[in-house]
């Protein structure tokens, strides 16, 4: 990725249509070559049933390593709220935010977690990663308690 002038921070951007019209953008690593972690965490995604039309939430957990980049983070929530409107499966949902942030960052390595809430009384989570995880890399647990219902 070539290194472009921001055109969302400190602008503003009402949001896009679709995840494929949102704009994600990079800013220059500080520390490329530093094997460090970076955690987003989107509580309250939502995204709409490809089927019913009806609401879907999820808690995502996004852990990468940067390489020469990092993902600017307003553009991420731009890119994640663009979801709010689209219709996709849980699984769809999940590994169609991985895989882009994949295409746009080329990190060295990431990981996504898709607590989606339950859809007739089932919890589906979602889980992919790029693959095994830097030698010496701290990664704390995702903090998502596994569904529990009310009891």
């Amino acid at each position: 990725m070539e290194d472009t002038q921001l055109t969302q921070l400190g602008r503003d951007v009402r949001g896009f249509d679709s995840p494929e019209a949102a704009i994600l953008e990079c800013v220059p690593n500080p520390h490329p070559g530093t094997t460090y972690l970076v955690r987003f965490t989107a509580p309250e995604f939502t995204s709409l049933c490809p089927v019913t039309g009806q609401p879907d939430f999820a808690h995502l957990v996004i852990d990468y390593v940067p390489g020469e980049w990092l993902v600017e983070s307003k553009s991420l929530k731009l890119y994640l709220g663009a979801f709010r409107n689209h219709g996709a499966f849980h699984e769809d949902c999940t590994l169609a935010i991985a895989k882009r942030l994949v295409e746009t960052l080329s990190p060295p390595w990431l990981r996504i977690g898709g607590y989606w809430y339950p859809r007739g009384g089932i919890p589906i989570d979602v889980f992919w990663q790029t693959g095994a995880a830097p030698e010496g890399l701290w990664l704390p647990d995702q903090g998502v308690a596994p569904y529990r219902g009310r009891g």
